[in-house]
């Protein structure tokens, strides 16, 4: 790996167990919601309140999150897919002629949780939060929402950087001679996993890929793959940000007196980070070619960013209680 125009090209699963695969993007999801539960254990502490309602928030959070952002990637994304494979909406199968799942169930392959969308779990996260405030009506829903944007925003920056690992939501072409040129050579659309295997003749994945960077017989495939913006990083760096100024507004400042000031805040710096790196990655699909002008992730952000604007300048005032 180096500068002015690098290879990327790592495998995607850290270690197997059996037909269990443990992957950097499941990883770092896991890392997500351990940061996220130490910073609320710091705020639950702060403001005196029970760490048993910790735990529960903490499982509340856990499945909004995977369920809301399962349910947007099918549904915003890839549709026409899961329409005919229903199956695999809510588990990490997916169908594979040449497959067999734990050894008896032919025609499936296991492929860990794939197909996450943000904005889904945007939405699953406050439906979730919502839930947990009717369970403990002793907590305003605006108050665990301006606290609870704080692990998401850092928790954001995890899911990026698992997204770096699997090569996946790369951005758009771009000269080599750009200092974070990367070329993807695991990018699904640049050089599928079956062509890869068709090319070099090998039975696995990490082997035909690994020829196909290091064997000057391939060599001719590896400069047809071009270079491309690492968007995830662009995203992923940037939501360090997002999450730095929430954090010290939540410490140094009464801003979180404000009910919703931090959760419009951080609707608004988010997604105007989305909005912007949506101009740089390539087509996730969608509804992008319906509407046109502006991409889907686009489309979804706008209304997440005048939501974030209205809780941030509503004419309220006055210290929150819960």
């Amino acid at each position: 790996m180096y500068f002015l125009g690098f290879t990327w090209n790592p495998a995607d699963t850290l270690f197997k167990i059996g037909v269990i695969q443990i992957k950097y993007y499941n990883l770092l999801w896991i890392i997500a919601f351990a940061l996220g539960w130490y910073l609320m254990k710091k705020i639950f502490l702060k403001e005196k309140k029970s760490l048993e309602q910790l735990d529960s928030l903490f499982i509340y959070t856990v499945l909004a999150t995977m369920l809301g952002a399962r349910l947007g990637h099918v549904f915003f994304y890839d549709w026409p897919y899961y329409q005919n494979h229903l199956l695999e909406i809510l588990l990490p199968i997916r169908e594979s002629a040449d497959s067999q799942l734990f050894g008896f169930i032919n025609g499936y392959e296991f492929t860990g949780f794939t197909g996450l969308a943000s904005h889904g779990a945007a939405i699953g996260i406050i439906i979730g939060m919502y839930l947990y405030t009717r369970k403990f009506p002793e907590f305003k829903i605006l108050w665990i929402l301006d606290r609870i944007v704080i692990p998401v925003s850092i928790g954001a920056f995890c899911v990026r950087l698992g997204n770096f690992f699997n090569s996946e939501i790369n951005g758009k072409p771009v000269e080599k001679s750009f200092a974070l040129a990367t070329r993807f050579i695991r990018d699904s659309d640049d050089m599928p996993a079956y062509k890869a295997l068709s090319i070099t003749k090998e039975k696995t994945v990490n082997a035909a890929y690994n020829l196909i960077e290091k064997d000057p017989r391939y060599a001719e495939f590896l400069e047809a793959i071009p270079y491309r913006h690492p968007a995830q990083l662009y995203e992923g760096f940037c939501y360090i940000f997002v999450f730095a100024i929430l954090y010290y507004l939540y410490w140094k400042t009464d801003k979180k007196d404000k009910l919703g000031y931090l959760f419009g805040l951080f609707l608004v710096l988010l997604w105007t980070v989305r909005f912007f790196v949506e101009y740089v990655k390539k087509s996730q699909g969608g509804f992008e070619e319906s509407l046109g002008l502006l991409s889907t992730g686009q489309w979804l952000s706008i209304p997440f960013i005048l939501v974030g604007f209205y809780y941030m300048f509503r004419p309220i005032s006055g210290a929150s209680k819960k």
